[in-house]
């Protein structure tokens, strides 16, 4: 899995996301995701939110992902 895979996968997923996503070892990533679906949810309901987007990738091809995310 690509750090772009995984930018591509938050992207469908959330359409108006702008999405940075950092990490080159293929298994440990970053990423910033801003979207305007995050307004009046708390950080664990936006994360969940993101993981939604990359379904049972998490913790198979994803090990860690670490996420920040905002709204706009």
């Amino acid at each position: 899995m690509t750090k772009e895979q995984i930018a591509a996968l938050i992207q469908a997923g959330l359409p108006d996301a702008q999405v940075t996503v950092k990490g080159d070892d293929g298994q440990h990533f970053e990423a910033e995701v801003v979207s305007a679906q995050f307004a009046g949810k708390m950080p664990i309901a936006q994360h969940r939110l993101v993981y939604a987007t990359l379904g049972d990738k998490m913790g198979r091809e994803i090990h860690a992902l670490q996420l920040k995310t905002r709204t706009p």
